[in-house]
């Protein structure tokens, strides 16, 4: 009936589960045996639930976290050696951009809650979101390097809006990992808080801007989101591109399988 007002059903999805309390929608990653590493049915759904959220009547507000004590432990390797081993290039290239994109138009605010590891695509999404509340257990990074691959999808893109060029291509070329406080130090997360606060203080702010002008806050986290939609216009194909090229090197085969042998890769250039 035109005018009704529904809710998105989120049951659909499997890797990412859905709650509401009040105006404010809670997207949980949901793959916990494996710190909620991405495979390719979450690959697919993060591509997918961002575009929901936005026509979902029943929300103001969303909250991206992770179930249990990890937010996202990244690309999940095993989906990776299963992806060569069939002669695939690696992860879908137009669900790549579409998770950029469809998390940078979303209209409604969103908040990052990360509890344990936020990694590579797990990293990305946290830290595009509006406001980032970290967990004392955090750290953030980006390891894409460390598999062998580009960091195509969308660290590029984030990490030096937050930090600067420098400490960026240093995170990104090393993949070294950046605990809490020192995020917060740096301006890459908004605040860090005991764990055991995380929920309470992310509620609170929540409800706090539920509670707000709406249209106004929605609108204004809308005109800021212009300048970072136009540079991942400019950057994400050429980035994902360059990820695309390098999952069919001998370099990211000789990682996925030093990981999975536990064992240090030897890395040839090629």
């Amino acid at each position: 009936m035109a005018g009704e007002h529904h809710a998105i059903d989120f049951a659909r999805y499997r890797r990412i589960k859905a709650s509401r309390q009040g105006r404010v929608l809670t997207l949980a990653l949901s793959n916990p045996q494996l710190m909620n590493a991405v495979d390719g049915e979450m690959h697919r759904e993060l591509s997918e639930i961002f575009l929901d959220a936005a026509r979902d009547e029943g929300s103001d507000v969303v909250i991206l976290t992770g179930e249990g004590a990890a937010f996202s432990a990244g690309g999940d390797l095993n989906w990776m050696k299963r992806s060569f081993e069939k002669g695939e290039a690696g992860p879908d290239a137009a669900e790549a951009k579409r998770i950029v994109f469809s998390l940078l138009d979303l209209e409604k605010p969103i908040i990052a809650k990360v509890r344990g590891p936020a990694v590579g695509l797990g990293a990305t999404l946290a830290l595009m979101c509006d406001v980032i509340f970290a967990g004392e257990s955090a750290r953030f990074a980006d390891p894409h390097v460390r598999a062998g691959i580009v960091a195509g999808d969308g660290g590029a893109i984030i990490w030096p809006q937050l930090v600067g060029y420098a400490r960026a291509k240093e995170y990104l070329m090393t993949g070294d990992p950046v605990p809490a406080r020192e995020a917060e130090r740096i301006g890459l997360v908004n605040h860090v808080v005991p764990d055991d606060e995380l929920d309470a203080r992310v509620d609170v702010f929540a409800a706090r801007l539920a509670g707000g002008a709406i249209m106004a806050i929605k609108y204004s986290k809308v005109a800021v989101n212009i300048g970072l939609k136009q540079l991942a216009h400019s950057i994400l194909d050429a980035s994902v591109a360059y990820e695309m090229q390098t999952f069919a090197t001998e370099d990211h085969r000789e990682a996925v399988h030093a990981f999975l042998e536990k064992r240090k890769p030897v890395f040839k250039g090629r």
